[in-house]
């Protein structure tokens, strides 16, 4: 099964003035919509649906995840519009929402996402191996490593946001 290994920083702020010094060149802006079918334990079942906010384009991704903290299994195939309508009405869940800006900063790649129904934004960086993850020395503006802090997991968030939903 194909490994993710990623590190998470928590942003103070969306990095605006960066990208107007040419710091960091933005590649792609999504808008996410992000359901979870099924939580247990280390596991995730989930489905998204993907708009390219330059073109238009919609995608449809089922995703399987394992694990917690710097790396993760990860089996992600795409679906029909179909399918995710039929499973997305049959669950019937507020989905978790986000633009994810994917940008370039020191050669590397990085997804910037900024939350619509909470307020933080987290960057991401992925890495080759847990070694080249656990060596990086991320800069100031990135802020604090969320990497292995569960309380900023999307499933957390998700299911916060489907608690608080079902309170009001």
């Amino acid at each position: 099964m194909p490994l993710e290994i990623e590190r998470k920083f928590l942003l103070p702020t969306y990095p605006e003035q960066l990208i107007r010094e040419g710091v960091l060149e933005v590649r792609s802006e999504h808008a996410i919509d992000q359901t979870y079918l099924a939580l247990h334990e280390d596991q995730e079942l989930r489905v998204r649906r993907i708009e390219d906010l330059r073109t238009g384009e919609i995608q449809y991704t089922h995703t399987f995840k394992r694990g917690f903290g710097l790396s993760r299994e990860e089996v992600e195939v795409s679906i029909s519009e179909g399918l995710y309508a039929q499973i997305t009405g049959i669950h019937q869940a507020i989905p978790l929402t986000k633009r994810r800006v994917t940008a370039v900063w020191d050669k590397r790649t990085v997804e910037i996402d900024v939350y619509d129904q909470i307020d933080f934004i987290v960057l991401e960086v992925e890495f080759d191996s847990e070694e080249e993850a656990r060596s990086f020395v991320p800069p100031e503006w990135f802020g604090p490593d969320i990497s292995t802090d569960k309380r900023y997991s999307n499933k957390k968030v998700w299911s916060d946001l489907q608690r608080s939903t079902k309170e009001t």
